[in-house]
């Protein structure tokens, strides 16, 4: 294929896999606008909250990354008992692990407060995450469908559920925080409520389609599911554990920012948050790509095609810095735009975070290049099924140089939210150099002409 050609194949998989990502991103963003409105109070203890849950459930979902590549490679050898067998352990896998990080959302309050939050916003945050807690068991096994079905290129209707769980979400939303058309008022807790109903109508929806399509169905994946299934549950967690560690090394270091920003004040935690959610709504456009790369990368990997997987990488980071470009130019040009509808009209301190909220938006122009560049990097790296030394270099990265620039460059030297948002461009940008080097080296191993024995 040409390079034309894997830039349409590319965007024919990706770009819905981008517009369900965005719709997925939309229902947090929901949540956090009508809470900004409720109370900034709320708000502040929902992006404690929000990133708590996240960096459980983005660790949790590295079994359902595993399933991408591999149910991928399988399609590409018509191997439909593999299809079957890998998709099942993700989901067993992905309940397991729900079942053990359950407790640690129960009890989140006294966990918040050892990292240095306040009581009230620690207490407000385990009131959210003892109700969304409960959401990780259908947020993951959505995951692993999601995964199954991008990798048989089914990608629009992942799509479609998820837009019309937008729907679904704001409408709870207003009924369970506001307490609108004599629902209670619940406030925090109604937005976790509502969270949950959405993530099991997705659940049941994508299960359904699973199960009745023509070219699906075949796959039986619910049939006799009770079943354990050792060998393949062992290859899922091998390729996956790696995965979820790189994942949460990731979005630890994003959360970690927060509990850092938390330490200076209130309202630098509310811009953060605000500004956090327009960064992570760009990146869902990255992420999407990653993905689309990581199933044709496991496909040239099923057929043996080299070539193939080196033009299919090199498409994918094309795409993806044309992307990078129209974000940077509008953080620069209009943040405080973009900050805006994020915060109520008459709230008091709405001057202060549109303040913050630009700084770090200004700052998140070059955050966008470096980010791009390690998401496209694990992206092709896992369609090659290489996890390990990628989950080295990532934790390197984020935690030795990233968390600690952030805490120098925003505490100790004063900086503030900008600089720990510094911190975080460097920890990215080491992130990026080795990946893309890790890949660069396989690649050419797999190039090299072999010597007949």
């Amino acid at each position: 294929m040409t390079y034309p050609q894997h830039i349409r194949a590319i965007l024919v998989l990706g770009l819905p896999l981008i517009g369900s990502h965005l719709a997925q991103f939309a229902v947090h963003v929901v949540d956090t606008i009508m809470l900004g409105w409720y109370d900034l109070t709320a708000l502040a203890a929902s992006v404690l909250a929000t990133s708590f849950f996240f960096v459980v459930f983005i660790m949790g979902s590295g079994f359902a990354f595993a399933v991408m590549p591999m149910v991928a490679e399988a399609a590409e050898k018509d191997d439909a008992v593999r299809i079957r067998r890998v998709t099942r352990m993700g989901m067993w896998l992905s309940v397991i692990f729900a079942t053990l990080m359950l407790p640690a959302m129960i009890w989140s309050g006294p966990l918040l407060m050892l990292a240095g939050q306040t009581e009230e916003l620690s207490m407000l945050s385990q009131d959210y995450l003892r109700i969304a807690g409960f959401g990780l068991f259908p947020a993951l096994l959505v995951m692993v469908l999601k995964s199954y079905l991008a990798s048989m290129e089914r990608t629009q209707v992942v799509l479609w559920v998820t837009v019309a769980a937008i729907g679904a979400n704001g409408g709870l939303n207003w009924l369970l925080i506001f307490g609108n058309v004599g629902f209670p008022e619940l406030g925090l807790r109604g937005a976790a409520v509502a969270s949950v109903i959405t993530q099991v109508l997705t659940l049941l929806a994508l299960g359904l389609y699973a199960t009745r399509v023509t070219g699906l169905r075949e796959h039986a994946l619910f049939q006799r599911i009770w079943r354990p299934d050792p060998d393949a549950m062992l290859d899922v967690f091998r390729l996956g554990w790696p995965i979820g560690l790189t994942n949460l090394a990731e979005s630890g270091m994003f959360s970690a920012s927060a509990l850092i920003i938390g330490l200076i004040g209130k309202l630098p935690l509310a811009a953060h948050g605000i500004a956090l959610q327009i960064v992570s709504a760009t990146f869902m456009v990255h992420i999407g790509l990653s993905q689309a790369v990581t199933v044709r990368a496991g496909r040239a990997k099923g057929r043996g095609d080299v070539a193939g997987l080196g033009r299919g990488g090199l498409a994918g980071v094309a795409l993806s810095l044309a992307v990078v470009g129209v974000t940077m130019v509008a953080f620069l040009a209009v943040p405080e735009l973009l900050v805006a509808g994020f915060i109520a009209p008459d709230e008091p301190e709405r001057d202060a975070i549109l303040a913050i909220g630009a700084a770090l938006l200004a700052v998140a122009a070059l955050f966008q290049l470096v980010d791009a560049g390690q998401v496209m990097a694990l992206g092709v790296l896992r369609g090659i099924q290489d996890t390990r030394v990628p989950m080295i270099m990532a934790a390197f990265s984020y935690w030795v140089m990233g968390i600690p620039a952030s805490y120098i460059l925003g505490i100790t030297l004063g900086y503030g939210g900008v600089g720990v948002w510094l911190g975080l461009v460097i920890g990215l940008l080491f992130a990026t150099i080795l990946l893309w080097w890790r890949f660069l080296r396989l690649y050419r191993a797999m190039s090299a002409p072999r010597v007949p024995a």
